[in-house]
C-alpha cells in the first residue's frame, strides 16, 4: 500500500494545477507525498483531446514532483454522485489513505466543478463505513476516512477559510499549468481550432490577479484559497506545514 498525505481528487486534468499547484508544490517539498486522481479524461473540452490531456497531465504531474497521478475515466460532463461512481473513489482513497483531500469547488461556471464536490464529499465520508465492501486487486480494502476534505477555488469567487502562502512556488505553479498547451494561451496551438475563455491571455492574468488577492490577506505576494468541512474535528491540517 503507497499511503498519501494529500490526495487531490479533481474533475478535469488541469483542476488542481489551476486551483492548488503552488500548495502541492509547497508540501512536496516539506516532504509530503502528494498524489493526483482525475476523475475523467476532460474529453470533452473543445480543444485537443482526451490523448493529449493525458500527456499533459504526465507532464505537469513531473513538474509538480507528485508521487503518483491516475485517472479514474469517469465520464467527462455525464458522472452522477451515484453508487456506481462513488464506489470508484472510495477504492482510490482506501488504496492510498490520504490525511487531507483536496477537490472542486463547492459550485463554479462550469457545473462538473459542484457535482464534482458533491460526489467526491460523499465518497470520503462513506470510505470509512465498514459495511461498504471494495476490492483492490483482488483483497478487501479496509476502511478510510480522511481528516480533511478541502476545495480549491476556481472561476467564480468564493471566500475562502484557509489561505496557503505560495509565493515561493509561484511560477512553478504557472508553468504547470503551461504543460497544458492545448488548453491556455498557446500562440503555437492549432489555429483550426476554437478559441476558448481558458485559452484566452486574459484568464491566465485573471488567475495571477486571484493568487495576489488571495496573498494580500495573509501579507503574501501569492496565495491559494481553500473552502473547508471538518471530518474529524481537524480545525486546519495545513498546520502542518
Amino acid at each position: 500500500m503507497l499511503k498519501l498525505d494529500i490526495l487531490v481528487l479533481p474533475v478535469h486534468p488541469d483542476d488542481a494545477e489551476l486551483g492548488c499547484a503552488g500548495t502541492i508544490l509547497k508540501h512536496v517539498q516539506l516532504g509530503h507525498k502528494v498524489g493526483i486522481a482525475d476523475l475523467t479524461r476532460g474529453e470533452l473540452g473543445t480543444r485537443g483531446t482526451a490523448e493529449i490531456r493525458d500527456k499533459e497531465a504526465a507532464r505537469a504531474a513531473e513538474i509538480l514532483g507528485l508521487t503518483i497521478r491516475e485517472n479514474l475515466e469517469l465520464p467527462d460532463g455525464f458522472f452522477e454522485n451515484t453508487k456506481q461512481y462513488q464506489l470508484k473513489i472510495i477504492e482510490a482513497i482506501r488504496r492510498y489513505q490520504p490525511e487531507i483531500i483536496i477537490t472542486n469547488a463547492y459550485h463554479d461556471r462550469h457545473p462538473d466543478h459542484g457535482r464534482a464536490n458533491e460526489l467526491v464529499e460523499a465518497s470520503a465520508f462513506l470510505s470509512g463505513l465498514r459495511r461498504i465492501e471494495t476490492f483492490h486487486r483482488g483483497e478487501l480494502q479496509e476502511p478510510w476516512r480522511p481528516a480533511q476534505v478541502l476545495h480549491f477555488i476556481q472561476d467564480r469567487y468564493i471566500k475562502p477559510d484557509i489561505i496557503v502562502d505560495v509565493t515561493e512556488f509561484w511560477e512553478k505553479k504557472i508553468e504547470s499549468i503551461y504543460a497544458y498547451g492545448s488548453q491556455f494561451h498557446n500562440p503555437e496551438w492549432n489555429e483550426d481550432e476554437p478559441q476558448t475563455y481558458i485559452s484566452s491571455p486574459d484568464f491566465i492574468e485573471q488567475i495571477q490577479g486571484r493568487g495576489r488577492e488571495f496573498g494580500k490577506s495573509i501579507n503574501a505576494k501569492y496565495g491559494e484559497g481553500f473552502t473547508s468541512r471538518k471530518i474529524l474535528g481537524v480545525d486546519n491540517l495545513f498546520d502542518l506545514k
